[in-house]
């Protein structure tokens, strides 16, 4: 069996799992994996779903503005909410708990939204992958009876993107995102400023050309995530000037540049082993 076959196999075993919804809201970011969920529940559902985003100052306008526009694009139906983590002291403290904090309001907010319009069920897009990783938000999706159709018909990142790819939906290679609170390091109080500095970085480094970064907030240091393929470019001594005025001009007293390059949860790797697995418990 090939893995077209499979990869064939599990889409439809997605289809299947949607189509037994009768009504549905994905909770969409625009990243991949929630854009292709929304654009395969709208196929198989209609406009008997609706994609709603959340709104709050650790999204990243660039973020909201291009999910709105892959929503209309694709005739999506689409929704924008507020959300109030920042009004949540255990999530402005910024321990490792906070993803929790953070997906425990979405999903309230969401299961609001689901009450008043009459919806029988919320779906975000975790997939294979992400079953193994840190992901307190998990737990919160699991409090709340959020369902994952793309982690229950096996699909991990990879294939999704592919499977994006081949509906020739322009997201298929967009970078990786998370929220502009997973920059600040552990312990730090998130606070609309800092992330409004956060935001204003990655921005200045999108418009040097550079497409995978991660702007990590450690006070006084800012630590900069360039993905590593970009990394030469990165290295040069006409750059580190461009990066120490756009920084120090955001209020940062040393610039770094992060030799590993851009990965995923680095301030997970921050977490001692036993918080980890506490908080995995």
């Amino acid at each position: 069996m090939t893995n077209s076959v499979i990869l064939d196999e599990k889409a439809e075993r997605l289809r299947e799992i949607l189509a037994g919804r009768a009504r549905l809201i994905v909770a969409y970011s625009g990243g991949v994996d929630s854009a292709f969920l929304a654009w395969i529940a709208h196929e198989v559902l209609g406009e008997r779903m609706v994609a709603v985003i959340a709104d709050s100052a650790s999204l990243a306008r660039t973020h909201l503005e291009d999910a709105l526009a892959f929503a209309r694009e694709s005739g999506i139906p689409v929704e924008v909410v507020a959300t109030e983590e920042l009004g949540n002291p255990d999530y402005v403290r910024n321990d490792a708990t906070r993803c929790f904090h953070c997906k425990d309001e979405l999903f309230t907010v969401l299961e609001r939204y689901r009450e008043a319009r009459g919806f029988d069920a919320i779906a975000y897009g975790v997939n294979a992958d992400d079953a193994g990783d840190f992901r307190p938000g998990q737990e919160a999706a699991r409090q709340h009876q959020v369902s994952a159709p793309l982690l229950e018909a096996g699909l991990n990142k990879a294939e999704i993107r592919e499977l994006a790819l081949r509906a020739e939906l322009r997201v298929w290679d967009k970078p990786a995102s998370a929220c502009l609170a997973s920059r600040v390091e552990y312990g730090r109080t998130v606070t609309p400023e800092v992330l409004s500095v956060i935001e204003r970085g990655e921005d200045a480094l999108r418009a040097l050309g550079f497409r995978q970064t991660r702007v990590r907030h450690h006070g006084e240091i800012v630590r900069i995530e360039i993905a590593r393929e970009e990394l030469p470019r990165a290295l040069t001594a006409d750059m580190a000037r461009e990066f120490t005025s756009i920084f120090k001009k955001l209020g940062f007293k040393f610039v770094t540049l992060d030799l590993e390059g851009f990965r995923s949860g680095s301030m997970n790797q921050l977490l001692s082993a036993d918080e980890l697995l506490r908080r995995r418990a």
